[in-house]
C-alpha cells in the first residue's frame, strides 16, 4: 500500500539535532517487541533504529489469552514492550507481569486524547500507553443476506439468518459480549445470570446447521471474500484494509455497528516486569507517542489513533466511517470489562462448557 510521505522540514531538524545523544545512551542495544502481526510499519522500526543505532526484534502473537500465558512463562523478562488489549491491562498489573512507567521519561504522553489518559482500566496511565484504538463489529456480505438488519440477529435469530454461513470469534469476553448486547443485557455484561444467558444463545447458534465455527476477527475476511462464509464478526481497521486491497471482492460486504451495541477497544503499549531493556521501552514508547510517527503508524495499519496530535496528518479514509465512528456510534460502543478471580474464572466455566458442547 502506498503511503503518505510524513516528513517536515523542522521537525526533521529537530530531531537530528536530538538524536546524537539518544544514539549515544543506546548504541548497540536491542529492544524487544511482541506485538500482534500487520500492526506496525516495518518504516517505523527501521526509523528507530537508525536514530537511536540499536536492532528491534519483533515477535507476534494471536490473542491476549496467548500473550498472558507466554508472560506468565517467562516472557516478562524476554521482552521489553508489549501491547495488550484494554481489558487485559488490569489482569497484566494484578499479576504482576508488567511494570509501572516513568512519566519523566514520556514527554508526549501529553500528545494523548483526552478520552485515552487517566482510563478506567489504568487510571493516571500508571502502567499503560493507548497505542491504537477501534471497533469490533458486525460484517457480513450483503449479497448473501440481503438489506440485513444493523442488528446481532444476523449472527443469532436463525429467523434472520435461516442457512448463509456464519461465526463467531473464538475469544470468550467479545462473543459473549455481543450476545448480552443482542438480548439487551449490554455489551459490556458481568452478571452471572447474563452471561449464563449468553452463553446459552452462543450454544444455541453453535448448534444450527450453518455455524462454520469459532474464526477470529482478521480471517473471517478472508473466508467473507472466498465465499465460505457469510457473516461475522471484525475488526473496523481489518476491513478498510482488506477492502482497500481487494475492493470488486469486497463490493458486497459490509461493515456495522449493531444498534445493541458493541466493541470500543485499545490496545496498549506496556513494559513486562522484568524487561532486559526499559529505559530504551521508554524511548520506544515516547518515539510512538510523536505527532508524525503516530499518524504514520495509522495511515500504515489503517486504525484510529489515540494520538490528538496525529490527527491533522491522518488519510482522509481514516477520518469517516467506520475507522472514526460516528457520535451516533460512539454512544452504541462500550470498552470489554475486565475481569478478575472468581468472576474471570466463571466466565472460563462456561466458555469452556460452550466449546465442548
Amino acid at each position: 500500500m502506498t503511503h503518505r510521505n510524513l516528513g517536515k522540514g523542522l521537525l526533521a531538524l529537530t530531531l537530528a539535532g536530538a538524536a546524537a545523544p539518544a544514539a549515544a545512551q543506546f548504541e548497540g542495544e536491542t529492544l524487544y517487541l511482541f506485538n500482534w502481526s500487520q500492526y506496525m510499519d516495518p518504516a517505523i522500526i527501521e526509523q528507530f533504529e537508525d536514530r537511536h543505532d540499536v536492532d528491534v526484534v519483533r515477535n507476534y502473537f494471536n490473542s491476549n489469552g496467548e500473550l498472558f500465558t507466554k508472560l506468565q512463562a517467562g516472557g516478562d523478562s524476554q521482552y521489553d514492550v508489549i501491547v495488550p488489549s484494554n481489558y487485559y491491562v488490569p489482569r497484566l498489573i494484578n499479576s504482576g507481569l508488567v511494570q509501572p512507567l516513568d512519566h519523566e521519561q514520556l514527554p508526549n504522553l501529553d500528545n494523548l486524547m483526552d478520552t485515552f489518559l487517566d482510563p478506567s482500566f489504568d487510571p493516571g496511565n500508571e502502567y499503560s500507553v493507548a497505542y491504537q484504538w477501534g471497533t469490533t463489529g458486525l460484517v457480513y456480505d450483503q449479497s448473501a443476506l440481503g438489506d440485513a438488519p444493523t442488528s446481532w440477529s444476523v449472527l443469532f435469530d436463525p429467523a434472520v439468518n435461516p442457512d448463509a454461513p456464519f461465526a463467531v470469534p473464538e475469544d470468550a469476553q467479545v462473543s459473549l459480549g455481543a450476545a448480552c448486547a443482542y438480548l439487551g443485557h449490554g455489551y459490556d455484561c458481568t452478571g452471572r445470570d447474563e452471561l449464563e444467558s449468553a452463553a446459552r444463545q452462543v450454544l444455541d447458534a453453535k448448534q444450527r446447521d450453518n455455524f462454520a465455527g469459532f474464526i477470529q476477527g482478521t480471517p473471517i475476511l478472508q473466508q467473507l471474500v472466498r465465499g465460505s462464509v457469510d457473516a461475522g464478526m471484525t475488526f473496523n481497521g481489518d476491513y478498510i484494509f482488506f477492502k482497500t486491497e481487494d475492493p470488486e471482492g469486497f463490493e458486497d460486504i459490509e461493515y456495522v455497528i449493531p444498534e445493541e451495541g458493541a466493541e470500543l477497544w485499545v490496545d496498549n503499549m506496556m513494559i513486562p516486569a522484568n524487561a532486559p531493556n526499559p529505559e530504551l521501552a521508554h524511548a520506544f514508547i515516547n518515539y510512538i507517542l510523536e505527532a508524525e510517527i503516530g499518524a504514520q503508524l495509522s495511515n500504515w495499519n489503517y486504525y484510529s489513533s489515540p494520538n490528538a496530535a496525529s490527527l491533522p496528518m491522518l488519510d482522509a479514509v481514516l477520518q469517516e466511517p467506520p475507522v472514526t465512528p460516528t457520535d451516533e456510534e460512539m454512544d452504541r460502543l462500550t470498552f470489554t470489562p475486565s475481569l478478575e478471580g472468581d468472576d474471570l474464572q466463571f466466565l472460563q466455566q462456561i466458555w469452556r462448557e460452550v466449546e465442548a458442547r
